[in-house]
């Protein structure tokens, strides 16, 4: 397989339903569609979308057993994603902060923001 592009990493994890899904998923460890939409507000042909995409994006394998197949989240995709959003985070965090400085400094009329 191969490595899943940042961008489909984001797309997977940005839509609520694939994060509760994904929830779902490593509450039960190994789970089939069916399975899963047992716990989820979901009808299983949704849930089976939404495992394609996050199987696209990397963050989950599947497995044949018989005429089943299960599904497992990968643990070291998860944590990319969570390094990834984290770094997302600060990169913003930084951005507003210099967003505030400048305005503080244009209130204080020096048109100049501080220097930290």
């Amino acid at each position: 397989m191969t490595q899943a592009s940042d961008e489909q990493l984001w797309a997977a994890v940005a839509e609520p339903g694939r994060r509760r899904l994904l929830d779902a998923l490593v509450a039960h460890g190994e789970a089939t569609p069916t399975t899963l939409a047992r716990d989820l507000p979901f009808t299983r042909q949704a849930v089976s979308k939404h495992l394609a995409v996050l199987l696209e994006a990397g963050m989950v394998t599947q497995r044949r057993s018989g005429r089943e197949v299960l599904y497992t989240v990968r643990p070291e995709r998860l944590e990319a994603a969570a390094r990834a959003m984290a770094a997302a985070a600060a990169r913003w965090d930084a951005r507003l902060q210099a967003i505030k400085r400048i305005t503080e400094a244009a209130h204080r009329g020096d048109g100049a923001p501080d220097e930290v």
